[in-house]
């Protein structure tokens, strides 16, 4: 699949909750692979997370989408991936503002993203409180207490209020957006949410779950043939 021919855009890489840009991006070869391909890349460290502060207080990350933002080079667009929370903060970056990116691809994101949850069932398993055989939960537990992480920052990082992204909002994202996801991915399935952007498309890879995308070979394939960097 290729989408496009190749432009010179900054490639913006956003990770996911309880990992870093290291984990997801540098060690599965995008930054490499996209330097390769000539592309300037901003694989910033979420606030919480790698190498960046790790603050206790949940008012401190009120503005994680601003401070992405801020990556963002002055008067030009770039092309971007996320991942899994860092996915939902391209959306909701571009729904605000579609006009600074070029083409966004999502990973491990879908149709849960429209749907309204009791609590907060990632917290509770943080804490030790969640629901018996919870094995997503658990291995988020697993991961907020090992690579350096700091469980405390972590805890604060997923209780910030996040900005409301619907259906309507997703209608405001202009540029073409490939959302790929697991067949095996608790956030899928990934139709509802590629149905709801207008130039969206969508692809399902077969016998992967959301904590096993960033290693998938197809999703870096797929990911970098539709920003038109693919050196394969």
């Amino acid at each position: 699949m290729n989408s496009g021919a190749s432009s010179n855009n900054p490639v913006l890489l956003v990770h996911g909750f309880a990992t870093s840009a290291r984990r997801t991006w540098q060690e599965p070869g995008w930054m490499d692979l996209l330097a390769d391909a000539g592309r300037e890349v901003i694989a910033p460290d979420l606030l919480g997370h790698g190498d960046a502060p790790k603050p206790h207080d949940v008012e401190a990350y009120r503005d994680v989408e601003a401070l992405i933002a801020a990556e963002l080079p002055e008067g030009r667009p770039v092309d971007a991936v996320g991942y899994s929370a860092g996915a939902r903060i391209l959306l909701s970056l571009a729904a605000e503002d579609p006009s600074r990116f070029g083409k966004i691809v999502i990973g491990g994101m879908g149709g849960r993203l429209f749907v309204h949850r009791e609590g907060n069932p990632i917290l509770d398993s943080l804490e030790g409180r969640g629901a018996e055989g919870d094995v997503v939960g658990g291995h988020f537990k697993a991961m907020s207490e090992s690579d350096g992480n700091d469980p405390e920052a972590l805890k604060a990082f997923i209780q910030r209020e996040q900005p409301r992204l619907d259906r309507e909002h997703c209608a405001a994202i202009t540029c073409p957006v490939l959302v790929i996801i697991g067949d095996q991915d608790f956030a899928g399935p990934g139709e509802p949410l590629a149905e709801a952007l207008p130039h969206g498309e969508l692809v399902t890879l077969r016998n992967v779950d959301h904590f096993g995308l960033p290693k998938s070979f197809d999703f870096v394939e797929k990911g970098l043939d539709f920003l038109g960097a693919a050196p394969f």
